[in-house]
């Protein structure tokens, strides 16, 4: 969506703050030994407490509040009686709607204590949404977003999983613009002011190609490296865009 008036602002920034706080909460009550089940709970307390509704639950029947993915898998995990081991990296994304309006965002978390390799691969998923923030303004092209992305990631020494891309959002989960991470000649379109998107790298340790497991939901990395993702809902301006879902 485009944003038109201070009351569509308003209703998205409310539906952030329950994004943000979700995973505010998730990251503080994260340790190890810890069932995925039992995090997705967070979520299904933190929406409660807001009358939010999970957008994917409602929207595509996904069985859970949160998808929680972990290590090699890279979104879209179910959450379950897996248990959280020290060293693991759990993906905690949120889709919260409140009030007809959608937010969403994710972050990368480490179980306890992780490897270096895994910890560089969290830090350059941060960095690289950072460096897309930086350049994400009216009349940027959407493709030098991505461009911009896929540079900080392989300089890195990882890789843009290219089938995992951002989205607009606002009144739906899954608007246009597709949002690429990666120098896609087909993302052609040029900023707005006022568009609602998720600017969102999803990164791997290995290769770019995904797989997708047979419970119809996970998607994974091919060769079973890990993932990274981060992910804010932001709204376009002239100058620097406004996070909606940071805490």
């Amino acid at each position: 969506m485009s944003i038109e008036t201070e009351a569509e602002l308003a209703a998205l920034r409310r539906a952030g703050r329950v994004v943000a706080e979700t995973l505010e909460e998730a990251r503080r009550r994260l340790v190890p030994g810890m069932i995925t089940a039992a995090l997705d709970a967070v979520g299904e307390e933190v929406f409660a407490r807001h009358g939010a509704r999970s957008a994917p639950r409602a929207t595509y029947g996904f069985p859970g509040c949160l998808c929680l993915s972990v290590n090699d898998e890279a979104v879209h995990g179910i959450p379950g009686d897996r248990v959280l081991a020290a060293g693991d990296l759990v993906k905690v994304d949120v889709t919260a709607e409140l009030d007809g309006y959608v937010a969403d965002a994710c972050v990368s978390l480490p179980v306890g204590a992780v490897d270096q390799r895994t910890e560089r691969l969290r830090a350059t998923a941060e960095a690289a949404l950072a460096r897309a923030l930086g350049i994400a303004r009216a009349g940027t092209p959407l493709r030098a977003v991505g461009a911009a992305i896929e540079r900080l990631v392989e300089a890195r020494g990882f890789s843009v999983l290219r089938d995992l891309n951002g989205h607009g959002t606002g009144r739906a989960i899954h608007e246009p613009p597709t949002v690429p991470s990666w120098d896609a000649p087909w993302a052609g379109n040029v900023l707005t002011e006022g568009l609602v998107l998720t600017i969102e790298p999803i990164i791997g340790a290995g290769g770019r190609a995904v797989v997708a497991d047979d419970d119809g939901w996970t998607i994974r990395t091919a060769d079973g490296a890990r993932s990274a993702h981060a992910e804010h809902t932001i709204v376009i301006t002239r100058g620097a865009p406004l996070v909606l879902t940071a805490a």
